[in-house]
């Protein structure tokens, strides 16, 4: 290893649900995108027969899979795919069906990632996508990585952040029912969702830049004709936010909000729930987003797609998002401390 590749962020990259697309984007990646290893270290959290059956299955020569035993032991070697083992063999799972070891397996890898992440071995995590009902049947109930790596890091105020370009989506709320998300809208979430976003754009230089929240009824209530909850909850965790010294805009409502920040009047949104967030931005950016753990002590940049065991193994999955992810990963993982800290200062951690 070259003593430039050396300073390199190091990177851990979940493998995710093996049943899945995750074993192939991940080849994708690390076979084909040479530029990223000028950007990033990157270290496999996950298994060695999955990595080599994907290679295989890619046309691939599976010898260029090597097992480390350490995150410090990867090379960075073009045309290599180090991997760290974690757990058992899960060459049996078959592709494109819902298994629970294979939804263990992907919890044991974020979980192993997170603990080399506390002990400094890793400067930061890249998440490729799990199953919620795979990793349910292995008696694991989170609802998705966010809750499961808040959980690991022992932080009670975070957001899953949907980003592309320099827009940023948090969110209030996410895999919970519409009717749970609604009762979770209440004035000490949206204080904290506010502080965060306003933490981390001041992190990033950006303390100008102000932050928009959705509206979460209909045109933002109409003045109190569609809900009381814009006027009660969140106008006054606006006026809060201001008083505070966040620059903060709304409620705005989500069907002006959106159009708008797409076409860059915003850059840091609030949205109430999940689908407020994640349906415009899908519709607009597709693969080219990526989604960002906000409030953990290190950075985690994951895919914004799920695990498709519908083309699993046919070789047609697109790595893009992946990519995206570590290269974000890597930008941001050199300030991150100053992100956390930021956070944690104005959150209460």
């Amino acid at each position: 290893m070259t003593q430039a590749s050396a300073n390199l962020p190091l990177l851990a990259v979940t493998l995710g649900d093996v049943a899945g697309i995750g074993p192939e984007i991940t080849a994708k990646m690390l076979m084909g995108h040479d530029a990223l290893r000028q950007k990033a270290r990157l270290v496999v959290i996950g298994d060695v027969d999955v990595m080599k059956a994907a290679v295989s299955g890619l046309g691939g020569d599976p010898a260029i899979v090597r097992r480390v035993d350490k995150p410090a032991d990867a090379t960075n070697t073009p045309g290599t795919i180090e991997v760290l083992q974690a757990g058992p063999s899960l060459a049996h799972v078959k592709l494109g069906e819902i298994n629970a070891d294979a939804g263990d397996g992907s919890v044991r890898f974020v979980t192993t990632a997170c603990a080399l992440a506390r002990a400094g071995e890793v400067d930061g995590i890249v998440t490729a996508p799990l199953n919620k009902a795979a990793m349910h049947a292995a008696g694991h109930k989170w609802p998705g990585h966010t809750e499961l790596l808040a959980h690991e890091f022992d932080v009670k105020t975070f957001s899953l952040v949907l980003s592309a370009g320099d827009l940023y989506i948090f969110h209030a709320t996410t895999h919970v029912s519409l009717r749970q998300a609604i009762e979770d809208v209440n004035p000490a979430r949206m204080r904290a969702v506010l502080r965060l976003a306003g933490s981390f754009a001041k992190a990033l230089g950006r303390a100008d830049e102000p932050v928009a929240v959705a509206g979460l009824n209909p045109h933002a209530g109409e003045n109190g004709i569609f809900g009381s909850e814009d006027a009660d909850i969140l106008t006054p965790a606006v006026a809060e936010a201001n008083a505070e010294g966040i620059l903060a805009a709304g409620p705005i409502p989500a069907d002006a909000l959106f159009p708008q920040a797409v076409r860059g009047k915003w850059k840091f949104v609030i949205a109430c729930y999940h689908d407020q967030g994640h349906a415009p931005f899908k519709s607009v950016y597709g693969d080219d987003g990526v989604n960002i753990t906000v409030g953990l002590p290190v950075v985690r940049v994951s895919v914004d797609h799920g695990t498709a065991f519908d083309i699993a193994g046919k070789g047609i999955a697109r790595e893009d998002s992946l990519i995206l992810a570590a290269e974000r990963a890597a930008h941001l993982a050199p300030g991150w401390t100053h992100v956390w800290e930021t956070a944690r200062a104005q959150t209460g951690g």
